[in-house]
């Protein structure tokens, strides 16, 4: 940790999406309803779930805790963007940027396993239906969410140590929308050995553990409902968990193509464009495509609706 105050660097200059003066303002307005749906949806699918007693299920035990990440984690990264958008230089402090990191890191983790998480709730509910109360209790839900939530903060405190312990001598200005790893170490004049295969085994296992998770329990999943004979059960088995489905893909397309791409200048400003992907337009859409895709969230919605009627 001493290394890390030796730094000449108090402050850095994030990029940002573009230089372009004239396009500041559309994108601060377009990044405000963006950020202000993001609260919203998620904030109402909290809700929703909170008061409805009917979605008091594991499957929605875990939608919750997947909204609550979703919100934190676009809050860390959207707001200091808005303000980027209507200054004249993008600064972050090094403490401000080092924090942002920090609860970034503990979030894009915990979404990571949450969502391998939810397959294995998925591929237990459609494939072994009649054990699925007692495999997927109220306490195994707990620890399985808790153990996401240990394993985002073990991870981002170890990844965050490490890069304390790297020197930023000069260059300080970040090439991305916000104080993210790879980015950062592209400024650092010191050896930066230790802390990028620390960052790099990290960032591989957290991409390939929940991706295999994934990929084995829908693979069983699919291979499930391609033996059931009848067309509506099928139908009713896949509609099940094509909104998770969904959810990955556009969580885990965005992120794999952020940190698995080649080191050149254009793939960084693609990188870029990816990154809003993730922490910007993920967190937005999922409450949309679970409400719009799930029978149980527009029912529960319509019952909330018709208490709040005034009885003629």
């Amino acid at each position: 940790m001493a290394e890390g105050n030796q730094s000449t660097v108090t402050e850095f200059i994030l990029a940002g999406l573009t230089d372009k003066p004239e396009l500041q303002l559309p994108l601060f307005l377009l990044f405000l309803s963006i950020y202000l749906f993001t609260v919203l949806g998620n904030l109402g699918m909290i809700i929703l779930i909170l008061l409805s007693s009917h979605l008091h299920t594991p499957m929605y035990f875990f939608l919750r805790s997947l909204s609550f990440i979703d919100l934190c984690y676009s809050t860390v990264i959207i707001p200091k963007m808005l303000v980027n958008f209507v200054t004249e230089k993008n600064i972050i402090s090094y403490p401000e940027c080092m924090t942002q990191l920090y609860f970034y890191i503990v979030f894009v983790i915990c979404e990571c396993f949450l969502l391998s998480a939810m397959a294995y709730d998925r591929y237990v509910a459609i494939c072994n239906p009649l054990m699925y109360n007692v495999t997927m209790s109220y306490q195994v839900c707990f620890w399985m969410v808790g153990g996401v939530y240990a394993i985002g903060f073990i991870e981002a405190t170890v990844n965050t140590a490490c890069m304390l312990h790297v020197i930023f001598c000069k260059a300080n200005v970040v090439n991305h929308i916000f104080c993210d790893l790879y980015p950062l170490l592209q400024l650092a004049c010191s050896n930066m050995f230790v802390t990028e295969v620390v960052v790099r085994c990290l960032s591989t296992l957290n991409f390939c553990v929940p991706t295999l998770t994934i990929v084995s329990s829908y693979s069983l999943i699919i291979a499930k409902i391609i033996r059931i004979k009848s067309t509506g059960s099928r139908f009713k088995a896949f509609s099940t968990c094509s909104s998770h489905f969904s959810a990955v893909a556009v969580f885990f397309g965005s992120l794999a193509f952020m940190y698995f791409q080649p080191p050149s200048a254009s793939s960084k400003d693609q990188g870029k464009v990816s990154s809003v992907f993730y922490t910007t337009v993920a967190p937005m859409l999922n409450p949309l495509i679970y409400s719009l895709r799930n029978k149980d969230v527009k029912l529960a919605i319509n019952k909330l609706l018709q208490k709040k009627r005034p009885h003629m």
